[in-house]
């Protein structure tokens, strides 16, 4: 039997922590690792077009799936290009290993061919970052980094000189058993009783639900009820918490909705659950604040706490959920629930024009469309800017669909390489991008991605011909837009061109059957929807410290599709409410 070398027993690490795929594009440092995906059948080489887009697909993947996901670029301009990927991955705490190949190790240091120092360059966007000398050490350090991008949630990045890959490994290496879950994390019960203690002495509580909702569903409508709370979200939450959610106030935020605003800053006690909500203007300062959060160094950095409580939600409410007492009065409930369901009957009654007529189309009304369309467990990734509005606002979670876009990070580009991870993991998965013109020609080239694996996904591009959510940034900053006009071509034409299905819609009547053949098509496709670029959208609270480095519009339309689906359930909860 012929001698391991280090790249086949670093490869045998990969598949044994549950690694499926390696996203990259190959290069001479990284061939030795390549060759070893290759002859082992446990682990498949992505081959994309750009190295981003393999960061970015290995992101989604994590998410999808929870379990670690992987990306490699080869030295220099190679792992460079895995950059932007791995930080969105990182903010979005999504465990990603990243492999840096490296120049030839007795040339490092010494200016050589497409020499940089991956040691310096992932550091910002990494809980872990290291460089393996010797064969010796790689199953070690590999080993640490998979266990750190694990058990802290995020990015590790392990360079790897294409000689030392080349190199014969050891053969008594020290290999471990690898952790490759995250446990749950229990307050301390001096925190759960004062927790407990500020919740009875409060009459109105407010919680404010983000990603760490994920799996708390059941818990946090349970505490609600006991507590007869107001139950807002993030962007983030969105997709864990609006669901089946009889005490839901809308969102807040600068792509905001309804009345989670009031009911944040209206309330005596508010807890945060899970969020690393970034808008700190959003936020009140004259009330009691709780944050209970699995990572402690998010705790406070948004706002001023009176207490801090380092837990996994759903453990945190586990314990504090049979030790409050239960509340009788529903009067502040009520009141938010009555104001949510106003201001969402006020935003669609504002609406008047016949949208199915209306030429160019409405974003808004692409967007409701695609979700009353769209499969019940549908996978959405979604672009940055305008695009983050209309999934906001007209997507609607049921616990079973997924939203993923650069919501920490902001990057343009995301939403198809995003879909390129999240098909690999279900081929049989429907995935949905929803791409703006301007970040889908920025990646552009991994369309063929999706054409040379024949992968499913269905690429709603919204084509409003220009950077739209800039030209808004410089409208609020009293800017005339500039620089921010894109000259585009038939998209569609290109994706036929390509060899995948491809269709334009010009006219709101054709929208419908575009989808529905579309979503029929068993291959890749794209949907150019030319869009009205002067569709504008406003958060329900904004003042002008929020509307900083942020584009915000002067109007508030909104249809009867996602938001009026919002509108029925806050019709639906509405019946809880007792008559005066």
């Amino acid at each position: 039997m012929a001698k391991q070398n280090v790249a086949e027993q670093f490869v045998d690490i990969l598949a044994r922590a549950g690694v499926k795929r390696l996203y990259g594009v190959v290069g001479d440092s990284l061939n030795p690792v390549v060759d070893a995906i290759r002859r082992n059948p446990s682990i498949d080489w992505i081959h994309v077009r750009h190295e981003e887009t393999a960061a970015f697909a290995a992101g989604a993947e994590a998410q999808v799936t929870g379990s670690l996901a992987a990306c490699a670029g080869s030295c220099g301009p190679g792992n460079l290009h895995l950059i932007n990927g791995l930080y969105d991955a990182h903010r979005s705490m999504a465990p990603v290993l990243a492999l840096a190949s490296h120049i030839p190790s007795s040339e490092i240091g010494l200016g050589y061919f497409q020499e940089t120092h991956p040691e310096l360059l992932f550091q910002e966007c990494s809980h872990y970052n290291e460089m393996i000398s010797h064969p010796e050490q790689m199953p070690r350090l590999l080993q640490t980094a998979i266990q750190h991008a694990i058990g802290r949630g995020g990015v590790s990045v392990v360079t790897m000189p294409g000689d030392v890959a080349s190199k014969a490994a050891p053969e008594k290496s020290i290999e471990h058993a690898l952790v490759t879950t995250r446990p749950t994390v229990r307050p301390g019960d001096d925190e759960i009783d004062k927790l407990c203690r500020m919740v009875d002495e409060a009459k109105r509580v407010t919680l404010f639900c983000g990603s760490g909702t994920a799996g708390a569903h059941a818990e946090v409508m349970e505490f609600a009820e006991k507590i007869k709370s107001p139950v807002g979200h993030a962007l983030r939450g969105k997709e864990w918490i609006q669901y089946d959610n009889p005490y839901d106030v809308g969102m807040s935020g600068l792509l905001g909705y309804g009345a989670a605003y009031e009911a944040t800053h209206e309330c005596d006690l508010l807890i945060l659950l899970g969020t690393d909500f970034p808008y700190n203007a959003f936020l009140p300062d004259d009330v009691k604040i709780v944050q209970v959060d699995v990572r402690p160094e998010h705790l406070g950095r948004r706002s001023k706490l009176d207490l801090a409580v380092w837990g996994d939600v759903r453990e945190t409410l586990r314990c504090l959920t049979p030790r409050v007492q239960p509340k009788s009065d529903r009067k502040f409930l009520d009141r938010m629930l009555k104001k949510h369901a106003g201001a969402l009957e006020g935003v669609v009654k504002a609406y008047t024009r016949k949208v199915e007529k209306h030429v160019p189309i409405h974003p808004e009304y692409v967007a409701s469309v695609l979700d009353e369309m769209a499969d019940e467990d549908a996978v959405f990734t979604v672009d940055t800017g305008m695009n983050n509005v209309w999934a906001a606002r007209y997507l609607t979670p049921n616990g079973k669909r997924r939203v993923i876009g650069s919501f920490s990070h902001g990057s343009m580009a995301n939403a198809l390489p995003q879909a390129i991870g999240a098909q690999f993991t279900d081929l049989n998965r429907q995935v949905v991008a929803m791409s703006g013109d301007g970040g889908f020609a920025m990646l552009m080239g991994d369309f063929l991605t999706l054409v040379q694996y024949d992968l499913p996904v269905k690429v709603v591009l919204f084509n409003n011909s220009s950077l739209g959510m800039v030209e808004l940034e410089m409208l609020v900053a009293g800017l005339p837009s500039y620089g921010t006009t894109n000259k585009n071509p038939d998209f569609a034409a290109i994706a036929r061109a390509a060899g995948a299905y491809g269709v334009r819609v010009e006219k709101p009547k054709q929208l419908q059957s575009a989808l529905k053949d579309a979503f029929k098509h068993k291959g890749p496709a794209l949907i150019d929807v030319v869009t009205d670029p002067n569709a504008l959208s406003i958060p329900p609270k904004i003042s002008a410290e929020m509307v900083t480095g942020f584009a915000l519009s002067a109007s508030k339309i909104v249809l009867d599709g996602g938001v009026g689906r919002m509108l029925q359930m806050a019709r639906s909860n509405l019946r809880n409410v007792p008559r005066p």
